[in-house]
């Protein structure tokens, strides 16, 4: 009988596919830039459409008008309510802003304000949440987070942290339309799957054993246990995943991608808006976490030519 040459099922780099800790990712690297500006945002997700745009890329069909998915990430305003000194991954300083109203919204007490040194850290971060009661979709309960700061050196970052402090940050001042991001989210959950689902595996013959959606050997004799490498039942999707290089081909205003009758499972958006080239992971109302592209630096308005409005009722 012929060897059957065929690649590993399931990727090692996904493991342990558990599920994820929170539905508000972390993000782990954030890239420099030299220009004074946020370095991430923070939208949810809520619904796809079709778009059609020219194509300015390398492919062949570079030149021409095409039609492709299209995400639609609607994100209100983020207040920044705090500056975060760090240095070599430890937290020098926490400067709170002292306003009642924002603390009281966020659940927290009157915290003694210190003040952060661009002297004494290494890097420059701000504490904001998210508004989700802006939206339309009935969450009340904000997200927090710490997005870096994009500067020159610690004094730069530092004075423009300043500035914003205790103020709305929309989400036109930090993306701009053709710039490259990396969506950071957590996926659709999918429960207890079998192998074949999860991993792809091929399904058995009639013949074989009796059994068809299993794995037809656990490994070889030796070692005398079964590896972790093993494709085995478990838990599929609602995993942490990054995406790197989603383009946005447009930050919006609502009334420029509302469909008739709103989004399905989420409703009309009353907020800015990212529309990114592709999809995105996660299912409708879930955070998407958007940070400037580690792999790519490149800002190219996009030539955007209709945007579908049609029913997805």
């Amino acid at each position: 009988m012929g060897k059957r040459h065929s690649h590993k099922k399931g990727s090692v780099g996904y493991r342990p596919r558990k599920r994820a800790v929170n539905q508000m990712p972390r993000v782990g690297f954030w890239p420099k830039a030299g220009d004074k500006r946020l370095l991430g945002f923070a939208g949810y997700k809520a619904g796809m459409t079709t778009i059609s745009y020219v194509d300015d890329s390398t492919s062949p069909n570079a030149g021409n008008e095409i039609y492709g998915a299209a995400t639609i990430v609607e994100a209100p305003p983020m207040t920044v309510y705090g500056i975060r000194g760090m240095k070599v991954g430890q937290v020098v300083a926490d400067e709170i802003v002292s306003d009642e109203k924002i603390l009281k919204e966020l659940g927290m007490k009157s915290k003694k304000k210190n003040s952060v040194s661009a002297d004494k850290v290494s890097e420059i971060f701000v504490l904001a949440y998210t508004s989700p009661g802006q939206c339309g979709f009935g969450k009340k309960s904000p997200e927090k987070m710490m997005i870096a700061v994009g500067g020159k050196d610690v004094a730069d970052k530092l004075e423009y942290a300043k500035s914003i402090l205790g103020k709305q940050v929309k989400a036109s001042e930090v993306f701009k339309p053709g710039e490259f991001v990396d969506t950071v989210s957590v996926t659709v959950g999918k429960g207890w799957q079998g192998s074949v689902k999860r991993f792809g595996t091929a399904t058995q013959r009639r013949k074989a054993t009796g059994k068809v959606r299993h794995i037809g050997s656990l490994g070889a004799w030796h070692p005398g246990y079964v590896q972790y490498t093993v494709p085995m039942p478990g838990q599929m999707g609602y995993h942490k995943r990054t995406e790197f290089n989603k383009r946005i081909m447009k930050t919006t205003a609502p009334d420029e991608v509302n469909c008739k009758g709103g989004f399905p499972h989420y409703g009309v958006l009353k907020n800015e808006c990212f529309l990114i080239l592709g999809s995105v992971g996660g299912p409708v109302k879930r955070l998407i976490r958007l940070r400037k592209a580690a792999r790519k630096d490149v800002v190219k308005p996009p030539e955007l030519r209709s945007i579908s409005l049609e029913s997805k009722q």
